[in-house]
């Protein structure tokens, strides 16, 4: 089954950008304006120079995934409706992980080192989630 899930995420002040992004069908990762590491999720400083002169970079959506599960049953009365559905870690290309459904394909279609590419799918009114599908 390939359903959406309708469990909105908690938005901060500091993931405000990255759900902003996301709205506008755009995949934007922190970005440490001193020494360049991108990094996901979005942290008060960066894991690598703990500079905190931080901003925002839209990435391409590209890439690989890294490992999954298949969900069966139900973790939460809000996917009772989705199952099964699969989670990845997926690598982007430009290099940060990301935790996150794949759709486009039974959970059963999904592997380790397959290329995905990110879509967004608005949840409810204002909130747009990013997941990621094969590549084509």
């Amino acid at each position: 089954m390939n359903t959406v899930m309708t469990v909105v995420p908690g938005m901060t002040e500091l993931t405000a950008p990255y759900w902003e992004a996301a709205r506008e069908g755009r995949l934007a990762i922190q970005e440490c304006r001193s020494c360049g590491q991108l990094s996901h999720p979005p942290l008060p400083a960066c894991p690598r120079c703990h500079g905190r002169d931080l901003g925002w970079r839209e990435v391409s959506g590209a890439g690989t995934v890294y490992t999954y599960t298949v969900v069966r049953h139900p973790t939460h009365f809000a996917f009772a409706d989705t199952i099964p559905y699969a989670i990845a870690l997926v690598e982007l290309a430009e290099g940060p992980w990301l935790i996150t459904g794949i759709t486009g394909c039974p959970p059963d279609g999904v592997h380790a080192g397959m290329p995905v590419r990110v879509v967004f799918r608005e949840v409810t009114v204002g909130v747009t989630l990013p997941y990621f599908e094969p590549a084509r």
